[in-house]
């Protein structure tokens, strides 16, 4: 049987604290997401002045990285190249570059979601939390 690392509020925290201070330095407005390996909500913060809906694709983003075991862009990517039947897989709600999974010794242990500016920032942020384990 295999064991495997899991995320605890500190961690939660410090990833959340560090992606929020990108965020800030860069005068970004988003909210942010983190999610366990089940892809269950473990913290969803949404910055002053960030759009409403993205707190709801946030933590869609953050579900599907954590679920699917890679970054969302993979499933974009999919559907943009034509493999269009993906829209209708079960579970799978943020399909848009932007969630990133949390990676310990090879396992997914979380992820990270982010919405509210350019998709390549929304990862810049979320990569920045994460750096921060």
């Amino acid at each position: 049987m295999k064991q495997q690392s899991q995320l605890e509020l500190e961690d939660v925290k410090r990833v959340a604290a560090a992606a929020e201070a990108h965020a800030q330095r860069q005068g970004w407005a988003v909210s942010i997401a983190i999610a366990d390996a089940g892809g269950h909500l473990l913290w969803l913060q949404r910055l002053d002045g960030a759009a409403p809906i993205s707190a709801q694709i946030a933590p869609a983003k953050a579900q599907t990285a954590a679920l699917g075991r890679r970054e969302s862009k993979v499933y974009e990517d999919m559907i943009n190249q034509g493999r269009v039947s993906f829209l209708s897989a079960p579970g799978l709600q943020g399909l848009l570059e932007g969630g990133v999974p949390i990676l310990v010794d090879g396992q997914c242990v979380g992820a990270v979601g982010v919405s509210g500016v350019k998709s390549s920032e929304d990862v810049e942020i979320a990569r920045a939390g994460i750096a921060a384990l």
